[in-house]
């Protein structure tokens, strides 16, 4: 071994024999991030209210209640209330102001700007595999969905710090045909492979024709739910790992499709859930099911190969569950609003850290401090010996982009660090002037969280307005409300219609208590005027034909980088 591995391999053991964490003969752990997608706070048995009988609780996550068992929760883990902004600050270390606030499909291209007019994270910016990368001790896999950047291939994870690659592109797509959009009226799929020997659209995985929801066993044709092929991949790869020569330690983000829309999955998890009326819950129920089953597929494989006690495993969700409509399922009781609003239920989500490399000491244990998306490059950083205290995005600061606000969050996560010292102070809200749930806007600062307190502020041109001001039901949809996203709450910037919440005691933010609380009302709407002057935003242009182009010609009918 080198001198400077030696040297680095002294320094981990000496901080993680400080730091409570289990020293290890590796010269950093390994590091499993799973992202889930649109999964809401009632959705994991171990936020059931304690008042429900359990033959009324329709959740069944007995994987998950496990993982977090004998994790550490994260209480209060913030993100963007919409897909492709957190997965930009996730992967970037940025707060959604400083790289992402929209949810533009990845088509979309403006050609006066050649760093940010694209969707996702723009050009120029690195990400957390590449710092990772960039330290020698981590070979990196990104598996799932993508949702940050189609349009060349400098945007796809190959070329974002993965070594391979094995997803979509676009924010969804179906389960069973790969379908994602229409190009001259003919669907288009979405699914891609990037390895050591091949880099291109996954045709050979194509299902036949007839495979759908509705014919999961068509006569003579391949049929295979997608999540079933994301799930394989990982657990191959993890294999793999451990049968090969493990020089490095493995960084692998896996981001499942699970359980975003559309409403699908295989009919043996369905009817586990048949006693559930309403067929859009029943959905939901089974596809939640469905993950837990496959995260726990993964977990006895990490330790099946010997790869678990070296490991830190984060689980988080994207955003919170989609309950716009009662045909989406989702549910986030007892939390007010969901997925596309900035009420705690859309951006308060699920999180833990497992893995046997977390100190025994933290295990069951539940971590109230402010954690955000952001964090996680500081905090994965800091396991690879990088000094945290000064890391800087050198190629984003020359090109006059934002640079980190990622936090370095492990001295928390270990326990480290006293109960007192808080590593973040604040969370930035994100939201966007766009009218659209897809389109573009101006990125606006829509809020602050500090400590117990929380200010709300709508967009100008929406009249201030917060979408979604309603509490599903322990078992939603049972609720009068049909259409959720048309219950508006007004959250101004005058102190008779302001959103300021003590959601310590207020979690479902029913009562503002910004006259009562003057000074604090002023000094946070303060901050926010200070933050927007600071907010990256720029025009990400309009769909491109040349995406529908090479979508027909070059790759087949499947989607895949167009410039």
């Amino acid at each position: 071994m080198a001198c400077r591995q030696l040297l680095l391999l002294s320094s981990l053991l000496l901080v993680a024999s400080l730091t409570g964490a289990k020293p290890t003969s590796r010269a950093a752990p390994h590091i499993i991030h799973i992202l889930v997608d649109d999964f809401g706070w009632n959705e994991v048995g171990y936020h059931q209210p304690s008042d429900v009988s359990a033959d009324e609780i329709e959740v069944q996550t007995p994987n998950i209640d496990a993982l977090k068992e004998e994790g550490l929760e994260l209480d209060r883990m913030y993100v963007h209330k919409i897909c492709s902004p957190s997965r930009s600050s996730v992967q970037t270390g940025r707060d959604p102001i400083h790289v992402n606030v929209q949810n533009v499909h990845p088509e979309v291209t403006n050609s006066d700007d050649p760093v940010g007019g694209f969707q996702g994270i723009p050009l120029n910016m690195s990400t957390m595999a590449e710092v990772l990368s960039d330290t020698g001790l981590y070979e990196t896999s990104f598996v799932g969905k993508w949702d940050v950047g189609m349009a060349t291939d400098m945007h796809a994870p190959y070329s974002r710090g993965y070594e391979k690659f094995f997803g979509y592109f676009h924010h969804s797509n179906d389960y069973w045909n790969f379908n994602e959009q229409k190009c001259s009226l003919k669907a288009v799929k979405d699914l891609w492979l990037h390895n050591e020997t091949f880099s291109g659209p996954a045709v050979h995985l194509e299902n036949g024709a007839h495979c759908g929801q509705d014919n999961q066993s068509p006569d003579g044709e391949r049929c295979v739910y997608e999540e079933e092929l994301l799930m394989g991949s990982v657990k191959q790869q993890l294999q793999d790992y451990a049968a090969g020569d493990q020089e490095k330690s493995l960084f692998m983000f896996w981001s499942t499709h699970l359980v975003h829309m559309p409403l699908q999955v295989p009919d043996s998890f369905l009817e586990k859930f048949s006693d559930v009326d309403d067929s859009y819950r029943r959905s939901m129920r089974a596809m939640s099911n469905y993950l837990d089953t496959e995260i726990g597929e993964v977990v006895d494989t990490l330790k099946e190969t010997g790869l678990w006690e070296d490991t830190v495993l984060v689980f988080h969700a994207d955003n919170g569950g989609e309950i716009m409509t009662q045909s989406c399922g989702g549910n986030n009781y007892p939390l007010r609003g969901g997925k596309f609003s900035n009420f705690e239920g859309g951006i308060r989500v699920n999180a833990i850290v497992s893995g046997g490399y977390l100190p025994e000491d933290r295990r069951g244990k539940v971590e109230g401090r402010l954690f955000t998306s952001a964090d996680w490059l500081s905090t994965y950083a800091s396991l690879a010996g990088v000094d945290t205290d000064n890391l800087s995005d050198a190629k984003a600061v020359a090109s006059n982009l934002p640079d980190y606000d990622s936090v370095n969050q492990w001295p928390i996560i270990s326990g480290e660090a006293e109960a007192d010292v808080v590593a973040r102070e604040e969370v930035i809200i994100g939201d966007t002037t766009s009218v659209e749930f897809n389109g573009d806007g101006d990125t606006l600062v829509g809020g602050l969280i500090r400590g117990r307190w929380k200010l709300l502020l709508g967009a100008k041109n929406k009249l201030y307005r917060i979408s979604q001001d309603v509490v599903t039901s322990v078992n939603y949809p049972s609720h009068p409300i049909i259409v959720p996203e048309a219950i508006f709450r007004t959250c101004s910037r005058k102190l008779k219609n302001a959103c300021l919440f003590d959601i310590y005691a207020d979690p479902a933010e029913t009562t503002s208590v910004a006259e009562e609380n003057e000074d604090i009302f002023n000094e946070m709407l303060a901050r926010i005027d200070e933050l927007q002057e600071t907010v990256y935003s720029p025009d990400r242009g309009k769909k491109d034909k040349r995406a529908c182009e090479a979508a027909k010609g070059e790759y087949g009918g499947w989607w895949g980088p167009f410039m």
